[in-house]
């Protein structure tokens, strides 16, 4: 039998007031009902109501790791160097890690993910394809350097993660571990009572062939993603453009420069070409260039041209995907200087060769396209001269590129990749990710073993990751009234809060004897027996911590009334003592 929870000898402080820099309501709440204390930007204290609801979350992802045939480790948050950069992320990873020294010098850093020390545990005891299939996980603090720490827990730089990775000896084996997974990830948010969307996403410094992510829909979401009603779903970063056919065009065809002054924006270029060139063209008819600087890992800076459909913005998600891992920045004023060939306001496309509308430059810049400028479309663009633009430059005849990338913003109505239709935008917040890795840490980790004909094969692995203080924030988000919090029962830090409301000794009595009751059949109870404490006081409490189901001892004690709150619902019903602990203990 457990012991109830007395309030009085309880370590919380609720306060009144909403904190400081608090924005949104998971944030504000979780401080105001003692969960959790700042200690810094991102970084949080637990205190034990917060850790009552974390270790119920733990548990439930325990449990279906463990129906899913994984087994449970842990590794150290500080790790050394060597291992990351054997991987190349030691770099990758840029001024998200948080790297130190040791006393005599040697490089570590806090953890983001354990990639690297589950490869290499697993290569330090395992040697033959007879030890595979093993998918093994932990639960963990990690870390990354966030450059914006905001909402609390939502976006910190110390969170606690769920980790899996899965090690098989074929790809047919990762198959099935990746779906077991996959599997797991469902029941485990069914549980918890989480809707989420399944899209496809970028694998980023990850890496690997196959990457989906858990996404929980929500307006407060910082992710956007699209689905069709054809069942078509994905973040915006790994939306694939449906390209357009070709289009037939005249080889003979030369494309006419025109005068355009003070037209360094699409909308004074379309206003003037309509009035110019006597024609009804919009936004969509238009070739933007735009420079952006990009920062590689050795420092180095490049520029690179990218044009567009004038009616497409760049999307800056999708631009950091499609130069990673180099930092992507728009170029600025001292790029242009160094670059004088570059008109601003005025650029037309540039040759692999650097040939400009027939004029040749030697600039050494990379010229890329959108997907939809397809050969023989024809585009008003940049003449790459001041105050002038040319109409019927068509792509194919009158300039090439150096490759094609994803850049530009996708919107509602966009056609889905696979042909099921237009897309739809919604925001959405990241609840968990799963990866096939295939064999790029092994590889880079000598992680072998000796297949059934005895010939040493690379293991192909898979990774597995649920944001577990994320979540409980998302929980949080989700459920709360004006008044506090409102847990669901799979998550609730006690099953029961008694509230002894009474002046009289009878309520304090009765409300003891019934939380011990309580207990004794199994329920975790939290019982406020403070005894200079108002009733208004205490009922405040309790709606602010968010116990589902709040018993209230009060003036009708003596006769064996109570007042059971049910906080999900918002009933208040004054029944009989005993129809009330029958009623808690039965569900």
């Amino acid at each position: 039998m457990g012991v109830v929870t007395r309030l009085s000898n309880f370590f919380l402080r609720t306060l009144r007031e909403d904190p400081a820099g608090a924005e949104v309501a998971s944030h504000k709440l979780l401080i105001r009902a003692g969960y959790i204390r700042p200690q810094a930007a991102g970084i949080f204290a637990w205190l034990p109501l917060g850790l009552r609801v974390k270790a119920r979350i733990e548990t439930i992802v325990r449990e279906e790791m463990s129906a899913a045939g994984a087994q449970e480790v842990h590794f150290p948050a500080l790790m050394p160097r060597e291992a990351y950069e054997a991987t190349g992320r030691w770099e990758e990873y840029g001024d998200l890690l948080f790297r130190l020294n040791d006393r005599k010098g040697g490089d570590y850093l806090l953890a983001p993910t354990h990639e690297e020390a589950f490869t290499l545990l697993v290569k330090d005891l395992y040697s033959s394809y007879k030890d595979l299939p093993l998918t093994i996980y932990q639960i963990q603090d990690k870390y990354r350097d966030e450059a914006r720490p905001r909402a609390g827990l939502l976006r910190g730089r110390e969170f606690t993660m769920k980790d899996a990775y899965s090690f098989d000896s074929s790809d047919a084996g990762l198959d099935a571990s990746y779906q077991a997974q996959r599997e797991a990830y469902e029941r485990i948010f069914q549980r918890l009572g989480l809707e989420y969307v399944i899209v496809q996403a970028d694998a980023g410094a990850m890496g690997g062939s196959r990457s989906e992510e858990f996404l929980h829909p929500t307006p407060v979401g910082e992710d956007t993603f699209v689905r069709s009603a054809g069942g078509y779903a994905a973040n915006v970063e790994a939306y694939t453009t449906a390209v357009p056919a070709p289009v037939p065009f005249d080889v003979d065809g030369t494309p006419v420069i025109f005068d355009s002054p003070n037209t360094p924006t699409i909308e004074t270029l379309v206003a003037h070409a309509n009035a110019a060139l006597d024609g009804e063209y919009t936004a969509a008819d238009t070739l933007k260039n735009v420079v952006l600087a990009l920062t590689h890992l050795d420092g180095t800076r490049e520029l690179v041209v990218v044009g567009l459909p004038g009616d497409r913005e760049v999307d800056e998600k999708r631009a950091e995907v499609a130069f990673a891992p180099a930092e992507v920045e728009p170029a600025t004023a001292d790029d242009f200087e160094k670059h004088p060939l570059l008109v601003k306001g005025y650029i037309g496309p540039w040759s692999p060769t650097g040939a400009i509308l027939g004029e040749e430059s030697a600039t050494g810049i990379r010229y890329l396209l959108d997907p939809r400028v397809v050969e023989g479309t024809s585009w008003i663009t940049g003449a790459n001269i001041d105050q002038k633009h040319a109409h019927s430059v068509v792509a194919g005849r009158d300039f090439a590129s150096d490759g094609v990338v994803e850049i530009a913003n996708v919107r509602e109505g966009d056609p889905a990749p696979d042909g099921s239709g237009p897309v739809h935008l919604a925001r959405g917040m990241e609840i968990g990710h799963v990866f096939q890795l295939g064999r790029k840490y092994a590889e880079a980790l000598g992680l072998k073993v000796l297949d059934e004909n005895g010939k040493l094969v690379t293991v192909t692995m898979g990774s597995y990751g649920i944001g577990v203080t994320r979540i409980l924030a998302i929980i949080a988000e989700l459920n709360n009234d004006e008044k506090g919090l409102i847990w669901p029962a799979s998550v609730a830090p006690f099953d029961v809060h008694v509230v002894a409301a009474g002046r009289d000794q009878v309520a304090f009595d009765v409300a003891a004897d019934a939380a011990a009751q309580l207990e004794a059949a199994g329920l975790d109870v939290l019982y406020d027996d403070r005894p200079k404490v108002s009733p208004g006081v205490k009922f405040g409490d309790a709606e602010l911590v968010g116990v589902p189901r709040v018993l209230v001892v009060g003036r009708g004690a003596a006769e064996g009334q109570v007042e059971l709150w049910d906080r999900r619902s918002g009933d208040r019903d004054t029944i009989s003592l005993a129809d009330a602990l029958q009623t808690l203990t039965a569900r």
